[in-house]
């Protein structure tokens, strides 16, 4: 219920910014009914009526409204000489509140640049006064003017403070998506080219010896582009309008992927062994496809880099977390080697979900091994999620 009203809460604020002057057009009719009110109530016999010009003007008043974000100092000029003009010109009935300037005031603390918030302050320092002076004279109206125009300054000034944080925020956000796109495309692009070079320079040489071997090794190149091809649509189509019918909306591959993944990169010539340690049960969609990108990141370090003859996949499950460990028997790091930006993406991933992820030489001091360690609930996700 609570996540519905702030859906509908977004939608509208999305529309009102799409729809500026619909915004200020409702807002300009808003105040007129407010300043109808005095002429629609019956006055005193001892006052003269309510005329039809003194309303007319009350609608001059408003109707600069329409141009507040435009113009807005502009805009509180045109309503002040109006305003004088209705005062001295004309005997209308007074109102409750100076709506027009009030709006105006909390608009120049909104959108105005310092100097032009300055020099709204200085005239209404003098606007106030003179009205009172020319309505009732007292103390009691003058200090309550300045503390309605005074609070709408306040007003405005907070609004300005709230739609820059949530600018920021928005900004940060989109950073992060990016940084997440950008590590989506790493992974799909590095582990589907890799696995594709691997099979197609042992292709040329299979092909006059073992004719199968390179059949089979053209097949999987093929099967590892129609694959990074998918993956790639599915991404892609995240980035289009939320309701195009044409983005797809393909699941990120997971935990049930990691088979054909393994047996993918074991068709390049890579002996891959993959085992699962613990009570095998199902994990969230986003821990699974960390997971999957994991493993795909850590066996594409492996065919690029490691000159390895063998590798081994283990899966464990523990009673709160999940552990990966990707170990081969390849020539290990590489001295003074922090790491490339795949490993760099593996920390963020595991990092993301509460995790820690880590590298270095295999158990024995030979060959290189990627841990990671994913909490699959508890305190570290709910930080997550918070």
């Amino acid at each position: 219920m609570r996540e519905g009203g702030r859906r509908r809460i977004g939608e509208l604020r999305g529309w009102a910014a799409a729809n500026p002057w619909a915004v200020d057009i409702g807002l300009a009719l808003l105040v007129q009914a407010a300043m109808t009110m005095p002429f629609v109530v019956p006055r005193p016999p001892e006052l003269e009526p309510a005329t039809w010009p003194a309303y007319g003007l009350t609608t001059l008043m408003v109707v600069p409204l329409v141009w507040r974000r435009r113009a807005p100092l502009a805009v509180l000029l045109a309503m002040l000489a109006a305003s004088a003009l209705y005062r001295l010109a004309l005997e209308g009935p007074g109102q409750p509140l100076p709506y027009t300037g009030l709006v105006s005031v909390y608009t120049i603390a909104v959108l105005s640049p310092p100097w032009k918030r300055l020099v709204t302050g200085l005239l209404m320092l003098v606007a106030v006064p003179v009205s009172v002076w020319l309505n009732t004279q007292s103390a009691r109206e003058l200090t309550f003017s300045l503390f309605v125009f005074g609070a709408a300054y306040v007003f405005g000034r907070l609004t300005e403070a709230r739609q820059r944080e949530h600018r920021v925020e928005a900004e940060r956000a989109a950073a992060r998506e990016r940084a997440r796109i950008a590590r989506e495309m790493h992974d799909i692009l590095s582990h589907a080219v890799s696995l594709m070079i691997v099979q197609a320079e042992a292709g040329p040489p299979a092909v006059r010896v073992a004719p199968e071997r390179a059949e089979a090794a053209f097949d999987a190149i093929s099967e590892t582009g129609r694959d990074a091809m998918v993956q790639l649509r599915g991404m892609l189509g995240l980035l289009r309008d939320e309701g195009s019918s044409a983005a797809p909306r393909d699941p990120q591959p997971g935990i049930g992927e990691l088979p054909g993944l393994v047996e993918r990169v074991r068709g390049g010539g890579l002996d891959v062994r993959y085992a699962t340690e613990g009570t095998v049960r199902p994990l969230p969609a986003a821990t699974g496809a960390t997971v999957f990108r994991i493993v795909q990141e850590a066996l594409t370090n492996v065919v690029k880099h490691a000159r390895a003859g063998s590798v081994s996949v283990r899966l464990g499950y523990g009673r709160g977390e999940v552990e990966v460990r990707v170990t081969d028997d390849g020539r290990g790091p590489r001295p003074g080697g922090a790491g490339g930006h795949g490993l760099i993406g593996v920390r963020e991933r595991a990092a993301a979900h509460g995790g820690t992820a880590s590298s270095g030489p295999g158990p024995d001091g030979r060959g290189f091994e990627l841990r990671a360690v994913l909490p699959l609930e508890g305190r570290d996700m709910r930080k997550v999620r918070g």
